[in-house]
């Protein structure tokens, strides 16, 4: 062993004795940072299919556009699970009017996503 390696180990042990414990080799050992879980759960769901491969913010910007003003109005994404989008409407009487068109609506909702990622829309009162 070379002499400033023994002289730290010696500081080491004396000042362990002094303490009444073990100087800690890396505080960091051990920690990991949030987002590389956060990416791990979300790769995981993508390859379950949890996520749809459809972002919902991608669902909420293009929402205006396939609606139109009117229904996007009163309308809202809630969230896509399972190939289901869940739609939040604000009126009752918009709720049965969407009802009425709701095939039309799916349509054209997959003409932008496609069959695969949306294969219903629900609709909820809030």
């Amino acid at each position: 062993m070379s002499k400033p390696a023994e002289l730290r180990r010696i500081r080491e042990e004396i000042l362990g004795e002094w303490r009444g414990c073990d100087e800690l080799r890396n505080l960091n050992a051990g920690v990991h940072r949030a987002e590389e879980f956060v990416a791990a759960i979300m790769r995981d769901l993508r390859s379950k299919g949890g996520a749809d491969g459809l972002d919902e913010m991608e669902m909420r910007t293009a929402w205006k556009e396939l609606a139109g003003d009117f229904i996007a109005r009163h309308t809202e994404p809630v969230s896509v699970k399972g190939g289901h989008l869940l739609l939040r409407v604000t009126q009752p009487a918009m709720r049965f009017h969407l009802e009425q068109m709701k095939p039309r609506l799916l349509e054209r909702i997959q003409q932008q996503f496609g069959t695969e990622r949306i294969r219903s829309v629900k609709f909820t009162h809030g």
